[in-house]
């Protein structure tokens, strides 16, 4: 026994060892992807230029679209930028705030783990802490009225205020609440939902100025109606029919052969087909509709059918824009023109237009009477300009949404962390047991976010921080935080620099969550094959045990 004690402890110091060595390369992973988009954070930060796969230049502060560009082969590092991307689908905002949170919650648990806590003890002081802050976000939310168009345009403009589009003052934070207003459908008990993606289309037209862009009462598609010069290309309160079947005779399924004896039966087969087009289109015309639109094909003989009877057609549509269009007239989408009904055509829409712009057309069905759909038409210079003022708009329609969704605000400028900061070290002393540490460091670890915004302006971070430990001292004056773009300690409410409730509470849950996650992790073990060096011997075959070795092994007395 004596003889092989010391082999076994010798083990599992290494063991440690080797768990403590992934622990740290961990943290320094988080922390290098944390201190690529520091910097980006807040209404004076830096933007970032970066080249895509495509050789295409994209100039961003979001940081969401900067890490999905970065390729990192560390996977530590990876999942800290599947934060990002999670942040960024579940609320649409916070996404540097998440990366630099994470990152400083690592950071500080870096300590403990060189001294030989368990990294459970850690995580558990961390779980403990992210309750205590989202009851301190609970007690100093404030409810806002959805209804007060100032109001929510004051949350959506300080929350974009940090982004390229800032600078154009209210016009995005416009587009995004009218757009939203547009396409939400009430839950009932002051509740209301929106599908930002299936419902809002964002389309891009390079020419123009900014200040053109609008949200459209209705759809806008990029087609044209299929023969120009025989259909109206301008409708006043269409009947529109949306189709997802294609008006044209039916192919075989797979190589299909017919044999015609005489001459006649092609002239039949022919008149067939005729017929089979004639009678779609008859039971189309039955419903006197002006506007004919399918996802599918339109035979030129169905075309010919419709431009007499004086029907505009469009063909070949997206699924998606075809389900737009439905909610915005109120049309439904009909699989069989057999199965038309006077309840299926959408009379919603107040006008039907093709428009000419720059080289190409567009198809608008606006005016509609209460449209569940819409599309926000952007113009601008460039195209660079316009991809970043759409990921600037996704965000807004996101913060706006969140606001429909869960009416609750919180401070901004880094006037939460501090109030959540201060409270939970007054809860600290009350912590029992070695998780009273980590516990406190999780609450400094929430001042990173003021302090990197003191940062990005350009303060004394160490005199700014000081000043607002301050104000925050005891849990006091929860308004008080950093204006980004002056650099003045201020009262939030008066600046309105307000944040919503739901992108707050995903940040600090899904930095927190992640931090755990990765302190838990104690070994990365490769599942990836190494590329053998040409030349090199084939790899020997795993042995297999007998019984027979089996019982000549040395067995380790108990």
């Amino acid at each position: 026994m004596a003889l092989h004690a010391p082999v076994l402890v010798m083990k599992d110091s290494m063991k440690r060892e080797s768990g403590a060595k992934v622990h740290q390369a961990n943290i320094q992973a988080a922390k290098a992807v944390a201190d690529i988009i520091r910097t980006t954070l807040g209404p004076r930060s830096m933007l970032k230029m970066l080249l895509d796969a495509a050789g295409g230049i994209v100039v961003t502060n979001d940081g969401n679209a900067i890490l999905r560009e970065i390729d990192i082969a560390h996977p530590a590092a990876k999942s800290m930028i599947e934060l990002s991307r999670t942040q960024d689908e579940e609320v649409g905002d916070g996404t540097t705030s998440v990366i630099v949170l994470a990152g400083e919650m690592l950071h500080v648990a870096q300590a403990f783990i060189d001294k030989n806590y368990h990294p459970t003890v850690i995580c558990r002081a961390y779980t403990k802490a992210l309750d205590d802050a989202i009851a301190v976000l609970d007690k100093i939310a404030m409810s806002v009225d959805v209804n007060d168009r100032m109001a929510m345009l004051g949350l959506v403009k300080s929350s974009i205020g940090t982004k390229f589009t800032g600078q154009f003052g209210d016009l995005i934070a416009d587009l995004a609440i009218d757009a939203t207003t547009t396409a939400g459908v009430d839950l009932g008990q002051g509740m209301r939902e929106v599908d930002i993606k299936k419902y809002i289309k964002v389309e891009k037209v390079p020419g123009g100025q900014l200040e053109d862009s609008t949200v459209l009462k209705g759809v806008m598609i990029n087609k044209d109606v299929v023969a120009p010069g025989k259909m109206r290309r301008k409708i006043v309160n269409p009947r529109i029919i949306l189709l997802d079947s294609p008006i044209e005779y039916k192919k075989g399924e797979n190589q299909t052969n017919a044999e015609l004896m005489k001459e006649e039966d092609w002239q039949v087969l022919l008149e067939m087909e005729e017929e089979y087009i004639k009678n779609l289109c008859a039971q189309i015309l039955k419903f006197k509709p002006d506007l004919v639109i399918t996802e599918k094909g339109l035979s030129d003989l169905a075309i010919h059918y419709l431009s007499k009877a004086g029907v505009s057609a469009i063909r070949r549509l997206r699924k998606t824009d075809n389900n737009r269009i439905a909610k915005a007239c109120g049309a439904v989408i009909v699989n069989r023109p057999e199965e038309l009904q006077e309840s299926d055509v959408g009379t919603g829409a107040g006008l039907f237009e093709v428009k000419k712009i720059g080289d190409e057309f567009f198809a608008f069905i606006v005016d509609c009477k209460d449209p569940k759909a819409c599309t926000v038409l952007l113009r601008g210079a460039s195209k660079d300009v316009l991809n970043e003022v759409e990921r600037n708009l996704q965000d807004a329609m996101s913060v706006a949404r969140n606001i429909l969704k869960n009416p609750k605000l919180l401070p901004g400028g880094g006037a939460t962390e501090l109030t959540v900061s201060a409270t939970l070290k007054q809860k600290s002393s009350s912590v029992e047991g070695v998780e009273k540490w980590p516990y406190e460091a999780a609450a400094l670890a929430f001042e990173a976010i003021p302090r990197t915004l003191a940062q990005n302006c350009g303060l004394n971070v160490i005199r700014t921080m000081t000043q607002l430990q301050g104000k925050h001292a005891n849990g006091e004056n929860a308004w008080v935080g950093l204006d980004g773009r002056s650099g003045d300690i201020v009262d939030m409410k008066e600046r309105k620099i307000w944040d919503s409730y739901s992108v707050k509470a995903q940040t600090f849950k899904t930095a927190i969550e992640a931090a755990c996650m990765l302190l838990r992790i104690d070994d990365i073990v490769s599942g990836i094959k190494k590329k053998q060096a040409p030349g090199a011997s084939a790899p020997k075959q795993p042995q297999i045990e007998t019984e027979g070795d089996a019982d000549n092994e040395q067995m380790i007395p108990e």
